[in-house]
């Protein structure tokens, strides 16, 4: 019985391919529509979708394995010249968003009108920030996220 609800919890904190925002339509529209948060070193790009307004983005037919919650990392190389440094934040980025999303998960899961909530981290340092900084910063942001989209939902949780 233990080792299921163990199973359970790591099987809650995968980071599956429906949940990676890979569609370039999705993407676009993020950079093109979403709102901007911003919390040093990450800035977050983000945009609610209904599912009206989904399937007019692909004409009626939305792909298969396109999740409520995608996520996309980018460390510009601008920022970050070397491949291995980029590498390196954006694995920390992510491990961040895997550990401490549940609450935005769970209020994009409870919103009636949302189909899919996409999410862009944009890395904005000029040198690597260790871990515990990445992680503080995403959960301020996942916080902002779910007050600004999901208002009723954080209150409840408060």
């Amino acid at each position: 019985m233990k080792d299921m609800d163990v199973q359970r919890e790591a099987a809650a904190l995968r980071f599956r391919k429906g949940e990676r925002l890979r569609l370039r339509t999705l993407v676009e529209q993020l950079f093109a529509k979403g709102d901007s948060l911003f919390e040093w070193p990450l800035r977050a790009v983000a945009r609610p979708l209904g599912a009206d307004a989904l399937g007019a983005m692909f004409k009626g037919h939305v792909p298969a394995g396109t999740g409520r919650l995608q996520m996309l990392v980018t460390v510009p190389k601008r920022r970050r010249r070397h491949a291995v440094d980029r590498v390196l934040m954006r694995r920390r980025i992510r491990e961040a968003w895997r550990l401490n999303r549940a609450g935005l998960r769970a209020a994009v899961g409870s919103a009636g009108g949302v189909r899919t909530f996409s999410v862009a981290f944009i890395y904005l340092a000029d040198k690597n920030v260790g871990y515990p900084k990445v992680e503080q910063s995403m959960k301020r942001l996942l916080a902002k996220m779910e007050k600004r989209y999901f208002p009723d939902d954080a209150e409840r949780q408060d």
